[in-house]
């Protein structure tokens, strides 16, 4: 925290099914001089895709769709170039869509309905499956398929399927302009204009996320680590995906159509396939957490600094209590 002036960060360690570490340090809000607590809140940003991950496979648990399907299965009005792209695409960032997020916000500077229109008359970045690409657009086409599926907003799908069976009683979603009881505020060694890129400053500046509705399967979740870590709990112990093997199915790598596999699983970055295999979830260049399923281990970091970049140090962490893991990190 002091090498990287983090200004307030949850961490939780989860060891065979236990929480065996639960610690707030800092402060949830600088200004007012608000220490984290339990309860604060923070914004995982795109962690969220490894919850939109289970999502699926619940579907696919359910009978309700086949990640090697066609979009085009699920949802009507398609441009002719995107019919083909499987749903698992879409969940490992190898559709070769274009981005309706590019780094001053929404493609075009307008609505949601505006980007889309945008987007939708745009080629295709890449072949669909020969190489991947972090992609927003991937996600919001999800968000539909679960809505549609599930017969619910994907909001009342997670709560109901996934934050209230983990005992997520506090974890919403939300951008810093809505109103959520307990969030941390978010800060930045940046300051960021509408529709500009954001500069880098010398001194802490607020930060501001302006999340649309139908973008938040990608980035919109608030929660703290000790809800992080019941959610974790609760998917390897079977209460969100019955059969543990699709546990190993979401997390595989996809595989490309030049040979070799991508990064990313369904949903879930694949940090490590051998030595000490992990998986994770990383959002927002604050926040991140790392399942280790050979060692029963899981480490959660939470922060309300963005570039704060925890997924650079959760392994260091990790080894404290499973030495070794350190050694097998990626440089």
């Amino acid at each position: 925290m002091r090498d990287r002036r983090i200004p307030g960060l949850q961490v939780a360690v989860i060891k065979d099914g236990r929480i065996i570490l639960q610690r707030g340090l800092g402060l949830s809000n600088v200004e007012n001089h608000v220490p984290v607590s339990d309860k604060s809140l923070f914004a995982i940003n795109s962690a969220t895709k490894s919850f939109t991950g289970v999502a699926m496979m619940q579907l696919v648990e359910a009978g309700k769709v086949d990640l090697q399907a066609p979009i085009s299965r699920y949802l009507d009005d398609l441009p002719a170039s995107w019919r083909a792209i499987r749903v698992r695409q879409l969940l490992a960032h190898t559709s070769g869509l274009p981005n309706i997020v590019d780094r001053r916000g929404l493609v075009g500077g307008g609505s949601e309905a505006d980007a889309w229109a945008k987007i939708t008359t745009l080629p295709l970045e890449a072949p669909t499956g020969t190489r991947f690409a972090y992609n927003q657009t991937n996600y919001a086409l999800l968000a539909r398929i679960i809505a549609k599926l599930s017969g619910m907003p994907f909001e009342q799908y997670y709560r109901q399927r996934q934050f209230i069976p983990a005992g997520m009683i506090h974890t919403t979603f939300g951008d810093t302009f809505d109103v959520v009881p307990n969030a941390a505020t978010p800060y930045a060694f940046m300051r960021k204009v509408p529709g500009q890129v954001a500069v880098e400053t010398k001194s802490l500046s607020r930060w501001a996320e302006d999340l649309p509705a139908g973008l938040r399967t990608g980035g919109g979740i608030q929660t703290s680590a000790q809800e992080l870590a019941q959610w974790i709990i609760a998917l390897e112990g079977g209460k969100l995906i019955k059969d543990r093997s699709r546990l190993a199915e979401m997390w595989a790598p996809e595989p490309l159509a030049g040979g070799g596999f991508g990064p990313w699983g369904a949903g879930w970055p694949a940090i490590r396939t051998a030595c000490h295999p992990a998986y994770a979830g990383i959002g927002g260049a604050r926040s991140a957490f790392y399942v280790y399923p050979d060692d029963g281990l899981a480490v959660i970091v939470l922060t309300n600094l963005i570039g704060a970049e925890p997924e650079t140090f959760i392994d260091r962490i990790a080894d404290v209590f499973v030495p070794g893991i350190a050694s097998c990190a990626t440089p």
